[in-house]
């Protein structure tokens, strides 16, 4: 079947089910597609296609899960640098580890393996953390949709290779916007699931709840396809919930759609760019044609900037803190400063970081007292040159750090909430512009399902589709 690249996750699924293709001639589609359209964009370095062809011909179709939701059925998925699966590099971006090879497959990765997924690669990431996808192992990702663009970061290669139709589902994962902020700039839609709700493997401290994993897809449906094949118990990650016992899709058809939204467009921190700003709000606006209440909020999350920044550094120095401590000169230096600042963090630091994250807490949980949904833009600015380490100011505000201009996504990190990026329209040269959809503390589905509704009323297939043309 020809242009199987350009059809949706959820439809190849339903072939595969079908029997109307056969996963190798869906691996085949996705490996020929990567090789003519991955060159300059450069979204899937490490490619695993001998593997991949070889379960694609041995896979067995398992017939009893024919009607599962969570069954993917031979789909090819691609997944993060960052994850470990076994025989391939794990660089994090960096020279220091060029050589490091995987001994074994990390947990998210086998998970979707064991649902059916075939892994056929993996995505370019930044140097160990960071908004732009640029490294010194595998080089820049361009954004698809202007090619001397960022396409974000540090999901950054996934969420390009989504925009480009190279991949139907991708593995991100999510610290302050890791997955959100490439999928506003590629004009795709990525999920910060609550934490807990998809198990983690061991590359990061076991009580951690700021990094998350989280699926990337073209659509909302597809990400729910993915979030379903993800969630999950796992002894390797102590926060983990387990499974529900009905699929994330078969909830969404129960879900009603919210009746009252909120809308920010700064969440009260710092000032966004007015056109991105003027974007969203006429996004949010939307819901209001089909009878939502939507209210402009007054919020005031500059508190939840100042637990991240802390708990961020805290955590960085204590992941990567005996590699800046003996390769220093060899690393980007914005990463060595936030290390050492977790390195320099006193005990006042982390009691006033804990302490300000439970008043975060108690602060949305009352704001969800009056609305079931908040909106709000993803990325405080458009798609930037990709050969600018970061935005240096934003709407007239100069940026002192690499993560200054992120405050949209890093403050939200520390919620705690489920919060769902799609894409809400675009700027006046072309560039795709997202908006949150952030929800309560672990009603996932509540969320996919709002930003559904949302992604409906918005109309913009046809838009995002032109890009991979």
């Amino acid at each position: 079947m020809t242009n199987l690249h350009q059809l949706s996750a959820t439809e190849v699924v339903a072939l595969l089910k079908s029997q109307k293709v056969s996963p190798l001639e869906v691996t085949e589609a996705a490996i020929s597609r990567i090789q003519d359209a991955d060159a300059e964009i450069n979204a899937v370095p490490v490619r695993d296609f001998e593997r991949a062809r070889s379960i694609a011909k041995e896979f067995r179709f398992v017939a009893e899960r024919r009607d599962d939701p969570t069954y993917l059925a031979g789909l090819p998925f691609v997944a993060k640098e960052y994850n470990d699966i076994e025989g391939l590099p794990t660089t994090y971006g960096s020279t220091l580890y060029r050589d490091r090879t995987a001994t074994s497959t990390d947990v998210p990765v086998s998970r979707i393996i064991s649902n059916g997924g075939i892994p056929l690669g993996k995505t370019n990431v930044p140097e160990f953390a960071g908004a732009n996808t640029f490294n010194a192992v595998y080089g820049a990702t361009r954004n698809p949709w202007c090619l001397d663009r960022t396409a974000g970061g540090s999901s950054g290669g996934a969420a390009a290779s989504l925009a480009s139709r190279t991949s139907w589902l991708a593995m991100g994962s999510d610290l302050g916007g890791s997955l959100r902020i490439p999928a506003s700039f590629c004009g795709v839609v990525g999920m910060r699931p609550s934490p807990g709700r998809i198990a983690r493997g061991d590359a990061w401290p076991r009580y951690d709840a700021l990094l998350v994993e989280g699926p990337m897809a073209r659509n909302v449906t597809d990400v729910a396809l993915m979030f379903g094949a993800q969630v999950g118990r796992s002894v390797a990650d102590p926060l983990s919930w387990p499974a529900p016992s009905d699929a994330v899709t078969d909830r969404l058809s129960r879900l009603l759609p919210p009746t009252r939204v909120g809308f920010s467009s700064d969440l009260g921190i710092a000032p966004v760019d007015p056109e991105v700003a003027s974007i969203c709000r006429s996004a949010a606006g939307r819901l209001a044609d089909v009878g939502i209440q939507v209210t402009e909020e007054d919020v005031d999350f500059r508190l939840a900037l100042d637990v991240f920044d802390t708990l961020r550094a805290q955590l960085l120095s204590v992941v990567h803190g005996d590699t800046v401590r003996r390769h220093a000169d060899h690393i980007l230096p914005a990463i060595v400063k936030n290390v050492e600042q977790g390195f320099n963090l006193t005990a006042d630091d982390y009691l006033a970081a804990e302490t300000g994250r439970t008043r975060v807490y108690e602060y949305m949980l009352r704001m969800f007292d009056e609305i079931d949904i908040l909106l709000c833009p993803t990325v405080a600015v458009p798609p930037f040159p990709v050969d600018l380490e970061f935005p240096t100011s934003v709407a007239g505000r100069e940026c002192q750090t690499y993560i200054d201009w992120m405050f949209m996504t890093s403050s939200l990190t520390v919620t705690g909430c489920p919060i769902v990026s799609i894409p809400c329209g675009f700027t006046h040269d072309g560039l795709p512009v997202g908006i949150q959809v952030v929800g309560r503390p672990g009603e996932d589905e509540r969320v996919i399902g709002a930003a559904a509704v949302l992604e409906r009323e918005l109309d913009l297939t046809g838009s995002l589709a032109s890009v991979a043309s």
